[in-house]
């Protein structure tokens, strides 16, 4: 046993020393290389691959716009439609109060009594003629009308 440890510490040392010598030291040069004068040939297979690539991506991008064309166009139209829609409600509103407003102005017993505040007075029994509330169709064909040329003289 007394000759293994001590044949084990020998290995150990020659373990951990290393020689100091590793050989022939490498010199490296730079030397400068004049490729002005090589003439590069063409690749026909690379040519052909590189167009194949050079379509693939063009017809990529073409569909990629396209559909980013079409999604922000349906974006768009739906804000006009919004807006188109909210412009309608608004003039429906303007219209329906146009309506009351010109309802109200059309009342009998209002105008009777802006006449009298005017010195006006009542009209004769023969004297109304009732206007038409309904007014015709431009576009429709209109009768025409013989009535009665009425003179009153201004005694």
């Amino acid at each position: 046993m007394a000759t293994m440890v001590l044949a084990a510490p020998k290995i150990m040392c020659s373990r951990r020393r290393k020689p100091c010598w590793t050989g022939t030291p490498e010199i490296y040069f730079s030397k400068s290389i004049d490729n002005s004068r090589l003439i590069k040939v063409a690749d026909p297979k690379r040519k052909r691959e590189i167009g194949l690539l050079l379509c693939a991506l063009c017809c990529l991008f073409l569909i990629t716009m396209t559909y980013a064309w079409q999604h922000f166009s349906a974006i768009e139209y739906g804000y006009r439609i919004e807006a188109l829609k909210s412009q309608r409600d608004n003039l429906v509103e303007l219209n329906r109060t146009l309506r009351l407003e010109e309802s109200s102005l059309r009342d009998p017993g209002r105008i009777d009594a802006l006449a009298r505040q005017m010195g006006l007075q009542s009209p004769q029994a023969g004297q109304v003629m009732p206007l038409d509330s309904s007014t015709p169709d431009a576009s429709g064909p209109v009768m025409a009308r013989a009535t009665a040329v009425s003179v009153i003289s201004a005694q």
